[in-house]
C-alpha cells in the first residue's frame, strides 16, 4: 500500500479539510506520513490573496522536481481550473473545494497517464460527517468546523466563488465530534467557519450559534470553547449573553470589522453602523472580554481622510488584539474593477502606521495586567521547565502567549492561573 504525505496551506478551515482527507485515506488502509518518505503528496492550497497563491505554487513546483505523484487540492485548482493543469503538467490530479470526498478514488486511479481533474464550477461543500479526522496536530486545542461556504459578497473576497454557499452542520453532529475530540485529550475547542455567527440560519431558519454554545457548554471534561470569525451585524443580544454567561465559552470575541469609514464599508459591501457602540455593549456585558479585529488598508478609493478616520477609530476602540492587511487585488471580485486603486507604497505605509499604533495600545493593555492571575491553557513545557501557555485572551497561532515559571508539574491542556509578572507588546511572563 502506498504512503501518503501532506502539505497544507492556508487557514484553519483548510487544515480541517486536510485532516478529513487523511481520515478517508487512513480508513482505506493507506499509510500517512508527514516526512519526505511519501509515494504520493497531497498539497492542499490557499488562493485567498496573491501571496497565499504564490506560497502554494512554490510548494507544488518544489514537489514537481521530487519525482513523487502530486495531487493538488483546494482553492488554487478551484480558482484556476484548467489553467493550472496547463501551467504545471507534472501534477497528477486536481480536486476542487467540494470534491475532497473523492480523494481515495483519485489515489487509486493515479497509475494511469491521464491527468485527473475533478472541479465543480459551482462548489457546494457537504461536510463528510462520518469520517474521523486524522489530526495533524494533537494538543491542547483543536479546530472544529461548524459550517462551510459564505452567503456574503464582500467586495474584496473571492471565498464565495471558491467555497460556495453557506452550509451549516447539524448541531448533533458537531456535538458528537466535540465529544470525540475531548476523549482524545483536547481541552479547548475552537469553532470556525467563514462566519460563525451565521451558523444555523440555513438549517434552523434562525441564527443558532447561541444554542450550539449552550449544548457544547454541557460536555464533560471540555474546558474552553472559543469562537472565531464573528460578523458584526450578527452580534445579537442572545449571542452576547451566551459569551457572558456560559462558563466554558472564553471571553474572547474575534470580530473582523475591515474598516470604520461608512464610505469604504459601503464600497466593501460590509455593514456600516456605529461600531464603537457595539464594542461598548460587549465590554459592558461580557466581564473581562478580550476583543480582536482585523482591518484592510488601501481598499480602492480609500483616501487619506478615510484612513485618518480608521486610525482615529482604532485609537478609540483600543482592541486587545488586531491584525492589518494590505488590500490585495483579486480577479472575480467586486473591488477588482473599483477605482482608484491605492499605490503599494501608500498601502504599506498605512499598514505600518496602524501596527505601530496597535503596538502602543497592546503594550498599555499588557501593562494593566501586571499582578493579575489569568486563566491560561498549557501548550508546551521545555527542558528547563518553562511553560508556554495561552491566556483566555489569546487564540492559538495568531495571538500572544504567556511564559510561566512554576515549581509544579503540569501537562499540555491543563488550565492554570499564572500571575503576570512582566510583559512586552504581545506576550506576557508569569509565575504560579
Amino acid at each position: 500500500m502506498k504512503t501518503i504525505g501532506l502539505i497544507n496551506h492556508g487557514c484553519a478551515k483548510n487544515l480541517v479539510d486536510s485532516e478529513l482527507m487523511l481520515g478517508m485515506l487512513t480508513e482505506a488502509g493507506y499509510k500517512i506520513t508527514l516526512d519526505d518518505n511519501a509515494d504520493i503528496v497531497i498539497i492542499n492550497t490557499c488562493a485567498f490573496i496573491h501571496d497565499a497563491e504564490t506560497e502554494s505554487v512554490r510548494s507544488i513546483l518544489e514537489m514537481a522536481h521530487s519525482g513523487k505523484k502530486i495531487i493538488v487540492t483546494g482553492c488554487l485548482p478551484q480558482k484556476h481550473d484548467k489553467d493550472l493543469a496547463k501551467a504545471i503538467p507534472e501534477v497528477a490530479a486536481f480536486l476542487g473545494t467540494s470534491e475532497y470526498s473523492k480523494i481515495v478514488d483519485v489515489v487509486k486511479s493515479l497509475d494511469g497517464e491521464e491527468i485527473i481533474s475533478s472541479i465543480d464550477k459551482d462548489p457546494h461543500y457537504i461536510y463528510p460527517e462520518f469520517v474521523e479526522r486524522q489530526q495533524i496536530t494533537i494538543g491542547a486545542s483543536s479546530y472544529l468546523k461548524i459550517a462551510e461556504g459564505c452567503d456574503y459578497r464582500c467586495g474584496y473576497c473571492i471565498i464565495p466563488k471558491l467555497r460556495g454557499p453557506y452550509i451549516s452542520r447539524p448541531v448533533e453532529n458537531i456535538i458528537k465530534e466535540a465529544k470525540s475530540l475531548v476523549k482524545k485529550g483536547v481541552s479547548e475547542i475552537v469553532l470556525i467557519a467563514q462566519d460563525t455567527t451565521n451558523y444555523g440560519r440555513d438549517l434552523y431558519k434562525n441564527a443558532a450559534l447561541p444554542k450550539l454554545l449552550r449544548e457544547l457548554n454541557q460536555i464533560d471534561d471540555l474546558e474552553w470553547i472559543r469562537v472565531m470569525y464573528a460578523y458584526p451585524s450578527m452580534m445579537s443580544d442572545d449571542l452576547i449573553d451566551a459569551f457572558a454567561k456560559l462558563e466554558k465559552v472564553v471571553k474572547y470575541v474575534d470580530i473582523p470589522l475591515q474598516h470604520s469609514h461608512p464610505d469604504i464599508l459601503k464600497a466593501m459591501q460590509r455593514p456600516a453602523f456605529n461600531y464603537l457602540d457595539m464594542l461598548k455593549k460587549m465590554r459592558d456585558r461580557i466581564e473581562g472580554v478580550s476583543i480582536r479585529s482585523t482591518f484592510i488598508v488601501g481598499y480602492p478609493s480609500e483616501t487619506d481622510e478615510h484612513f485618518e478616520h480608521l486610525y482615529d477609530f482604532i485609537g478609540q476602540a483600543r482592541f486587545d488584539k488586531m491584525g492589518v492587511f494590505e488590500y490585495s487585488k483579486e480577479k472575480n471580485t467586486l473591488s477588482y474593477k473599483q477605482k482608484p486603486h491605492v499605490k503599494a507604497a501608500v498601502k504599506k505605509k498605512r499598514k505600518d502606521l496602524l501596527m505601530r499604533l496597535q503596538q502602543g495600545i497592546s503594550l498599555d493593555i499588557n501593562k494593566s495586567l501586571l499582578g493579575q492571575k489569568i486563566p491560561s491553557i498549557v501548550e508546551t513545557i521545555d527542558e528547563k521547565g518553562v511553560i508556554t501557555a495561552r491566556t483566555y485572551r489569546d487564540a492559538p497561532e495568531i495571538d500572544g502567549v504567556i511564559y510561566v515559571n512554576s515549581a509544579d508539574m503540569y501537562l499540555p491542556g491543563d488550565i492554570i492561573m499564572p500571575e503576570v509578572t512582566d510583559f512586552n507588546e504581545y506576550d506576557l511572563f508569569g509565575k504560579c
